[in-house]
């Protein structure tokens, strides 16, 4: 497992070349995002509505394509949700994320499309454990397994071959086979609904594994860490997983628990790696473990505009 592991390691620091690149050239990153995005989304419903097809630059963008929220993406977004094609990105989006509520819905619903995942949230992962490494050269989280706290998936009722839940759920349903043999427990148990035996079922069937990372929503992780201290007996998850090193979360703010995770952790050596990922997309991982500052992604898919505070709505 120590030759898997610096297999991996020598992938991540690759790719530690190209995190280098956007944050040494980050206009020339995302010149290059924006022209993906817009070439590629001329034809669609949204595009040619847009006049995609005639904008030159960001700015003439900013300028001809008004802001939007969800509530005027909202009738787009049903379209795709019924199968039809070549809405707001080309072909079918199969896979919608639900995420917080807005004013007037309980939830909204973002398509995640294949290259969204790809480019985007999977890219986003990598990347995290690319920075983990960086900081961390040391690492050995591919010399046992890695557990994720996520969500699961439904059919959408009135269009069943449209799949909705958890953007967390999506990731893992499309787990590459190479990072299977790391992933735990199984996705059988991970993208269960009933979260009460799906609990319970993760915890016994990591009891006895290695597990070296964690990945999920503090308030999840907690219940987990809980079950597994109520079926072992023992005074801390170090006594269960001896080898355990790193934990990522993301999603709520890591300040009200980090004295819990203390307890459940008792070691200076447990590295903590916040990220930033949404339905909408990963955004940020924190690229300095002594830093509480997070490092904006920029090739990963998304084209960021920026407004002074003073004209927030």
């Amino acid at each position: 497992m120590g030759i898997v592991n610096n297999i991996f390691k020598w992938y991540l620091l690759e790719r530690y070349g190209m995190i280098e690149r956007f944050m040494k050239y980050p206009v020339n990153a995302q010149n290059e995002v924006w022209d993906n995005l817009v070439s590629t989304a001329e034809n669609t419903v949204w595009g040619i509505e847009h006049n995609f097809s005639q904008l030159n630059d960001r700015k003439e963008f900013s300028q001809k394509v008004p802001l939007q929220n969800y509530e005027t993406l909202k009738p787009y977004i049903k379209r795709m949700m019924h199968g039809e094609k070549d809405v707001l990105w080309p072909g079918v989006v199969e896979w919608f994320s639900k995420s917080s509520g807005t004013t007037s819905d309980k939830s909204k619903f973002i398509p995640v499309s294949k290259e969204n995942l790809k480019k985007c949230h999977i890219r986003g992962s990598w990347d995290t454990l690319t920075l983990l490494y960086q900081n961390k050269p040391e690492s050995q989280i591919f010399a046992g397994k890695n557990l994720i706290m996520g969500g699961s998936l439904v059919d959408f009722s009135e269009y069943p071959e449209s799949k909705i839940g958890d953007v967390s759920a999506i990731m893992m349903a499309h787990m590459p086979a190479f990072a299977k043999p790391f992933y735990a427990p199984n996705l059988e148990i991970g993208l269960m609904s009933e979260w009460e035996k799906k609990i319970e079922l993760t915890a016994r069937a990591a009891l006895d594994l290695n597990i070296t990372m964690i990945g999920g929503v503090p308030t999840w992780t907690i219940v987990l860490f809980r079950k597994l201290l109520e079926i072992t007996g023992k005074s801390n998850i170090l006594e269960i997983w001896p080898n355990f090193e790193t934990y990522i979360h993301g999603g709520v703010s890591f300040m009200p628990y980090r004295e819990q995770f203390k307890q459940f952790l008792p070691s200076e050596s447990v590295n903590y790696v916040e990220i930033y990922n949404a339905s909408e997309g990963y955004f940020a991982i924190q690229d300095d473990l002594k830093s509480d500052d997070m490092l904006l992604l920029l090739d990963n898919g998304i084209y960021y505009e920026f407004l002074p505070m003073e004209e927030w709505e």
